[in-house]
């Protein structure tokens, strides 16, 4: 590192502090260990060393920068597995200091831990407050990265075979008859065996997940969750209401899938553009999209015994939907080369194959399972004229944003009057709150053009005048 950014860093520090990818040490004492793994297991980060945070990030009087850089190389040789970062004598200020450039190691190397400690114990990650150990959770997962996990196939030990759905068997077996037959040689169950739709006399997960009757039966918590909430984050109460509509989704994943689309369709708006010729329909958000997204959330979500208690989110925010699954993203796959070419890994392998495999009701298959989910996401984003999605990952969950489609100009030709009572027509009852977000007009214009509507018969209030719960629905 040149001696230019080094005083870049410096005064950014002296601005704002430390930063996930920068850290300030006086000396090379045990406390760098933390560093060096933490880093190691997220982005990577460099560790100025010789520097006072407390006398303004200035160099510490009588530091031996020989010394030191002996001293961090020691330090590497006590971390496993060791690091060979790039570590730089630097003149800084009339002094010298020792800048620490730490990569970060592949997934399948990490955790990075103090050996001294164990895995359990001495690993680390970054925060924006600085090193945290890893919690066991987490660690499992980096350890996943070295092999195929196979919690999917794992045998569901309390069920038997009564309790996959044979409406859905049925076919899906008749299915694979027809495409290899030798399978079903020795009959339908040692068939279903080599599938592994049964382990032994037992469902696997994956099959009570596709083709179970209730699968909730046996994991209550695996199931999707929609939330719709009156503001932009999570807290904010309108109108004393802090959920505008909730929902806990039941049943195998096709089904879940397809209830947790219609619920963001029936809760977002869908405008309708008169262009040259044509209607066109354009919704909030493209539904092609969030199906993709569902599938892959639950496609490629972590079922491990200490996942199965979390549920997959679809959060309805009056500016953004997110959809956010139980472990991050598994084997290489990144924020930054998700979506791209040949960039593609399952966690669930045995999942992945069942749900290409069936159908929704409409005869698509549930997925396609090519690696082309986020293409196709961000290709019906384009389409509709919106920006990509945004992405946020970490060891324990993986959220994908949509933001909302803004109201275009050939969107804004009716009266408040006329714009309200649309809405009004389109669900039960609107709050005041909703219908400024929706409408993206005045509080005052909203409501005058409720007010307008009240008295001339086309809405009615669902409680009393005052009350601070009032809401409104078309008569």
């Amino acid at each position: 590192m040149q001696v230019a950014e080094v005083s870049k860093i410096v005064a950014d520090l002296r601005l704002v502090g430390e930063t996930p990818q920068v850290e300030v040490k006086s000396n090379v004492g045990k406390s760098i260990l933390e560093t060096l793994s933490a880093f190691a297991n997220t982005r990577g980060g460099v560790i100025l060393v010789g520097l006072s945070e407390d006398a303004s990030f200035t160099p510490v009087d009588g530091f031996d920068a020989q010394r030191a850089q002996d001293a961090i190389a020691s330090r590497c040789d006590q971390l496993s597995p060791v690091l060979r970062p790039l570590v730089t004598p630097v003149p800084f200020e009339g002094s010298a200091i020792i800048v620490v450039e730490v990569p970060a190691l592949p997934p399948r190397e990490q955790p990075c831990y103090v050996k001294e400690r164990g895995m359990y114990k001495g690993s680390f990650t970054r925060t924006g407050e600085g090193e945290r150990r890893l919690e066991s959770y987490e660690i499992d997962r980096l350890l996943e990265e070295r092999t195929q996990p196979t919690w999917d196939e794992e045998p569901v030990t309390d069920a038997s075979p009564d309790d996959l759905d044979t409406d859905l068997l049925t076919p899906y077996l008749a299915h694979q008859k027809s495409l290899r037959p030798r399978t079903f040689k020795q009959g339908d169950v040692t068939a279903m065996q080599r599938l592994r739709i049964l382990d032994g006399e037992h469902p696997t997960l994956a099959a009570l997940l596709t083709m179970g009757e209730y699968p909730q039966q046996f994991f209550p918590r695996l199931t999707i969750t929609f939330t719709l909430l009156p503001g932009t984050e999570i807290g904010e109460v309108a109108e004393g209401i802090r959920f505008l509509d909730n929902a806990t989704l039941t049943g195998t994943i096709p089904e879940m899938v397809e209830a947790g689309v219609e619920l963001v369709k029936k809760n977002m708006r869908t405008a309708s553009v008169i262009g040259d010729v044509y209607r066109k329909d354009m919704p909030d958000y493209p539904v092609e999209a969030v199906r993709e997204a569902l599938v892959n959330a639950v496609m490629h979500r972590d079922y491990s015994p200490a996942a199965r208690g979390g549920q997959v989110q679809i959060m309805m925010f009056v500016d953004r939907l997110e959809i956010t699954n139980p472990g991050g993203l598994y084997g290489g796959v990144t924020t930054e080369n998700l979506g791209d070419a040949g960039v593609s890994n399952s966690r669930n392998q045995r999942l992945s194959t069942f749900l290409e495999e069936l159908r929704f009701d409409d005869g698509g298959p549930v997925a396609e399972n090519r690696g082309s989910g986020i293409a196709v996401i961000e290709q019906a984003l384009a389409k509709a004229l919106m920006p990509p999605p945004t992405y946020a990952n970490s060891l324990t969950h993986f959220t994908i944003t949509f933001h909302k489609r803004r109201i275009i100009a050939a969107e804004r030709h009716g009266t408040a009057i006329d714009q309200v009572k649309d809405l009004l027509a389109t669900k039960e009852s609107w709050s005041t709150t909703e219908l400024v977000a929706e409408t993206q007009l005045s509080r005052t214009a909203v409501q005058n053009a409720l007010n307008r509507l009240v008295d001339a018969g086309d809405a009615e209030r669902t409680e009393p005048h005052k009350s601070p719960h009032q809401r409104y629905r078309a008569t």
